[in-house]
């Protein structure tokens, strides 16, 4: 689809409030294009982009679009999640009444087009590692546009606008879900792994290593990939290939000790090492999702010192291994993940910053498909945990499938002690079991519960 960003006004949004579709909107209202959007409820994120002067409504109501973005298709493009339900009233009026649609991931493809681009894309590690990627290069005053698919914790914002329209550099995160990421064409492309996930859209584990092969070879002539070693991706693309993980490849991580649980370590490189590396948010995925950052950056031109000085530096994304208490009481920590190689690498993690604490897991499972598809993974991960409080499903666009409960990683977890729990039950279950170490762990609505465990936990 040819569309001319030159000739365009006004951006409608359906869908505006996903972490994605706000990163682009930021990027329209940068550019100084006039914008509006629909949501179906609103969120933080939606509050913020109505405090950036953006208009956002709440109803599927056709009326509720603004009378100058119907009265001219030419000026108008409308952006929309593939979540947007068949029948929605608005989506169907644009779609009938000849408005030029795209979706989210076809105007991503629009924008970079033009920049050099540094993709990251992953079923776990994309968006710490982008976010990282982007801070260490804008740290070392490199001209930076970023879409991201968190808030970064250095600026507050899933987005960063470059400076200048000269030698810009942009990164962005690659999402595999819907195919989305087929749109780009990057100069530096980093895989960070390909386990099985999203089967509701892909059917099979090997549909989904298709498109991360066919991804691959989208690589620009000339560009280069990053890949965790044991990813066999190299053999799709023309260009050239390096691998990283923590204990070989071509990068890998050297002397990595834990001290004030804080994670300490080498990066050893083919032509050097960057000595003393501290990450401010912890885990052993994280020390590899640096070691693709180094790369990247190397490639880039940044030195070593700017590089460590970036990692140092770097705050982290929230809700990815967010801290909310360190105190000589409690420790609370948070985090997304939702994936069971991702609650895996999450557990063990915090197992080994605070050996001598008992772990405390609550954890939401996300989607119904994801839970039956995986529910021996989730239950292995999450049998890491010395006591689970397990939640009901979070169903996000999905419709309850028969059989497929949380019971169904519960009666295969071996933790010592385990609960099934109600969300609303969850803080007094806590008060009464007094842990010293929690973790909330999940991608559905359990970061509610969030300020109501700070605030106890605070209270001690």
């Amino acid at each position: 689809m040819k569309v001319n960003l030159k000739a365009l006004k006004h951006i409608y949004f359906l869908g505006i409030g996903g972490i994605g579709m706000s990163a682009i909107a930021r990027w329209f209202i940068a550019n100084g294009y006039s914008l509006a959007g629909y949501d179906k409820t609103a969120t933080p994120l939606t509050n913020a982009l109505q405090a950036e002067g953006i208009p956002v409504h709440f109803s599927d109501d056709i009326s509720l679009i603004p009378a100058e973005f119907l009265a001219n298709k030419e000026e108008t493009l409308i952006v929309y999640t593939p979540a947007i339900p068949k029948d929605h009233l608005e989506f169907n009026y644009l779609k009938d009444n000849g408005f030029t649609l795209m979706k989210r991931s076809q105007v991503l493809g629009l924008l970079t087009k033009s920049f050099y681009t540094i993709a990251v894309s992953g079923t776990h590690g994309k968006t710490t590692t982008s976010s990282m990627v982007s801070h260490i290069l804008k740290n070392a005053g490199k001209n930076v546009t970023a879409f991201l698919g968190g808030i970064t914790q250095n600026y507050g914002t899933n987005f960063l606008i470059n400076e200048s329209p000269e030698d810009v550099i942009c990164v962005v995160e690659a999402d595999e879900f819907d195919r989305s990421f087929l749109t780009l064409y990057p100069n530096l492309t980093i895989v960070t792994s390909t386990d099985a996930d999203h089967l509701d859209i892909y059917g099979d584990h090997d549909q989904l290593l298709e498109s991360f092969q066919l991804f691959v070879s989208q690589l620009k002539e000339g560009g280069k990939l990053y890949q965790r070693k044991g990813l066999n991706l190299a053999s799709f693309t023309k260009n050239e290939s390096t691998e990283y993980s923590l204990n070989e490849g071509d990068f890998y991580a050297e002397n990595l000790r834990i001290e004030n649980a804080e994670m300490i370590f080498d990066i050893v490189y083919p032509n050097g090492i960057i000595k003393d590396c501290t990450l401010l948010t912890p885990g052993f995925h994280n020390v590899e999702n640096a070691l693709a950052a180094t790369a990247v950056a190397l490639e880039v031109g940044l030195s070593p010192v700017q590089i460590k000085d970036g990692i140092c530096t770097f705050g982290g994304v929230k809700r990815r291994f967010e801290y909310h208490i360190r105190s000589e009481k409690i420790v609370y920590i948070d985090d997304y993940a939702h994936h069971p190689t991702e609650i895996q690498a999450f557990l063990s993690s915090v197992k080994a910053l605070y050996p001598q604490h008992k772990l405390t897991v609550v954890f939401q499972p996300h989607l119904f498909t994801r839970t039956r598809d995986f529910q021996e993974g989730f239950a292995e991960s999450l049998s890491l945990a010395d006591d689970l409080i397990l939640l009901d499903i979070y169903p996000a666009r999905e419709l309850p499938i028969e059989g497929v409960t949380s019971d169904i990683i519960f009666n295969k977890v071996t933790s010592p002690s385990k609960t099934l729990c109600s969300k609303e039950a969850v803080l007094d279950l806590l008060k009464e079991k007094q842990p010293e170490l929690i973790v909330s762990v999940g991608a559905g609505d359990i970061d509610t519960l969030i300020p109501k465990i700070k605030e106890w936990g605070l209270s001690l």
